[in-house]
């Protein structure tokens, strides 16, 4: 995992330049001036970070509460054999690498991304709403986890699917499966979280980030089912969490926005008068 971490920080800084092409080291200096000048902003960076340390402990908690719920066989009368037809139609041994690469590397660059992003963009409004994006996305998942577990398509047997991630991440199971547990399917959070970048990508008005946002959502969503890993189901909920949770957090972000604003406009008037 340690190169895991030292690749998505190499790929986040070079996505930061091509989103601005300007010094990415540069955000790190906006996230300080913005940490100072909003400690409303401190605290929504402390709600993040509080509901993606819960969703790391989700595993043990699942494990405490004895949940022994199955919807697998629910969800594969739905649609079948959906994900084996996609896999057969375009598995390619070429294709794979690219794929388990966007999957492993892409989602969490992009999203770190976005923050240097419009950091450097001064765009309060999408720095916010992405936080707050991240806030609803997990919260509104977990519960799904616990209570509506989904297994991953290719280890349900009738599906007929293979998992073609161990073709190129062979020790994915040890190393990145304590991470993402094999019954957190619905929703897909790599759907809802690489669409809800594009779509925060579209409302901010960069357009080279827009591209770069648009093609690796495309990529992330086609690879759930080219890898075996979410049904159609999955990526439905998600792609639905996704549009929901980003218009939400947009009118939070500039709610939040507007009455600090407000707040600066008061104190500023009280010490003209005086």
């Amino acid at each position: 995992m340690n190169h895991v971490v030292l690749y998505t920080v190499v790929i986040v800084v070079l996505l930061i330049w091509l989103g601005t092409r300007r010094n990415p080291l540069l955000a790190f200096l906006e996230l300080g001036r913005e940490l100072l000048r909003s400690y409303k902003f401190l605290l929504i960076i402390a709600g993040m970070i509080s509901v993606l340390t819960l969703n790391k402990y989700e595993l043990q908690i699942e494990r405490k509460m004895h949940l022994g719920s199955d919807f697998t066989s629910f969800i594969f009368g739905l649609e079948g054999h959906f994900v084996e037809y996609v896999q057969q139609l375009f598995y390619s041994p070429w294709l794979t690498p690219i794929i388990v690469f966007f999957y492993i590397f892409m989602l969490q660059s992009v999203l770190a991304a976005s923050l240097g992003v419009y950091l450097l963009d001064k765009n309060r409004v999408m720095l916010y709403a992405t936080c707050y994006t991240i806030m609803i996305v997990y919260a509104v998942a977990i519960p799904f986890y616990l209570y509506f577990p989904v297994n991953e398509v290719w280890s349900y047997a009738p599906a007929g699917v293979r998992f073609t991630m161990l073709d190129v991440f062979p020790r994915f199971e040890q190393e990145y499966r304590p991470l993402s547990g094999l019954n957190n399917c619905f929703p897909s959070l790599h759907t809802a979280i690489s669409v809800s970048t594009a779509i925060l990508a579209y409302r901010s008005g960069n357009r080279r980030w827009m591209v770069i946002t648009t093609v690796s959502a495309a990529m992330i969503v086609f690879g759930i089912f080219y890898l075996g890993i979410h049904w159609l189901t999955d990526m439905l909920g998600g792609t639905l969490l996704a549009v929901l949770s980003t218009s939400a957090a947009v009118q939070l972000a500039k709610l939040t926005l507007r009455s600090g604003e407000e707040s600066l406009a008061v104190r500023s008037r009280a010490t003209d008068i005086q």
